[in-house]
């Protein structure tokens, strides 16, 4: 089990809704429309993060718009498109009616054909609870979503509005933004080893020790900045101006353990940019410095 932290934040709670149509929607959606004023992230289990009152829908709607998006307006074609590869994410909103409402699922396709907006119709109709916020169903892959939904979602071009049916009802679905889903992987040490010998490696990758400057005293990766994890609460506000989020970053600790954890954090960090900058690929040091030690390079003193 990880070690608790009091000024780190909780990895399991943090800012944004990755609650997607699971196939546990299964469940969920077999309850009646009294279920629905219920918020999204009590009713599914989540993937990664919850929505918070200070990150509602219409502040990610804001977020969105300020990467000069053209407004997120359906279009007039109810066609899919091409499909996607599996390692992609989609950031989908959608909006659920019951099958017997076919007649107001056709009104509101005109509607959105017109120019009204698909969150607004899914705070009013949709019977999915994703409706309290604006139908918003988070950053998605493959699989975890009921066959029909996922395979009109991941062929839907960004943007345009489509319709599919499942045996929940009517969907109408919109993707926002599509982006490669992040990695956080081991790596072990004498692979590490072994890739740290190439100047080339050290060029694009990134490192960080996140032990505390007493440890880092007795035993030393050269190439590795030190963010130790009781001191979060200084950088961890600034992460992205001390590190590039673009790059490969390989996570230090002692035994694994601490950097695991901030390796979990700056997965979420990806999650919570909305596709914009974002922490995609994570690497975690299997066993920490003292495995690295053991196995790799026997130079390196142990504690």
């Amino acid at each position: 089990m990880l070690r608790a932290y009091n000024n780190l934040p909780s990895i399991a709670s943090p800012a944004i809704s990755i609650c997607a149509l699971k196939l546990s929607l299964r469940q969920a959606l077999n309850s009646t429309s009294s279920s629905s004023s219920r918020r999204i992230s009590t009713t599914f289990p989540l993937l990664s993060q919850t929505f918070t009152s200070s990150t509602s829908f219409l502040g990610l709607k804001r977020v969105m718009r300020m990467r000069n998006r053209p407004p997120l307006r359906a279009s007039a074609s109810y066609s899919t498109g091409n499909s996607h590869d599996v390692g992609r994410e989609i950031l989908v909103q959608h909006l659920l009616l019951k099958e017997e409402d076919k007649n107001i699922f056709l009104e509101l396709q005109k509607r959105l054909v017109q120019g009204e907006d698909l969150s607004d119709l899914a705070v009013e109709y949709s019977i999915c609870p994703s409706k309290e916020e604006g139908g918003m169903l988070g950053w998605v892959r493959k699989g975890q979503m009921v066959p029909e939904f996922e395979e009109a979602a991941f062929n839907a071009p960004v943007n345009k509005v489509v319709k599919c049916k499942t045996q929940f009802g009517w969907h109408l679905l919109q993707v926002l933004s599509e982006r490669e889903e992040s990695v956080l992987q081991d790596i072990q040490p004498e692979e590490l080893h072994t890739k740290l010998q190439d100047p080339d490696f050290l060029e694009d990758a990134q490192f960080i020790d996140v032990r505390e400057p007493h440890e880092v005293e007795r035993a030393y990766l050269s190439g590795f900045q030190v963010l130790p994890l009781q001191q979060f609460g200084s950088w961890g506000p600034e992460v992205t101006t001390k590190l590039d989020p673009q790059k490969d970053t390989y996570v230090l600790c002692h035994h694994g353990v601490r950097s695991l954890q901030v390796a979990k954090w700056l997965q979420t960090q990806y999650l919570t940019n909305c596709g914009m900058k974002g922490f995609r690929k994570i690497y975690n040091i299997s066993g920490g410095i003292h495995a690295y030690a053991v196995k790799a390079d026997p130079s390196i003193p142990t504690y």
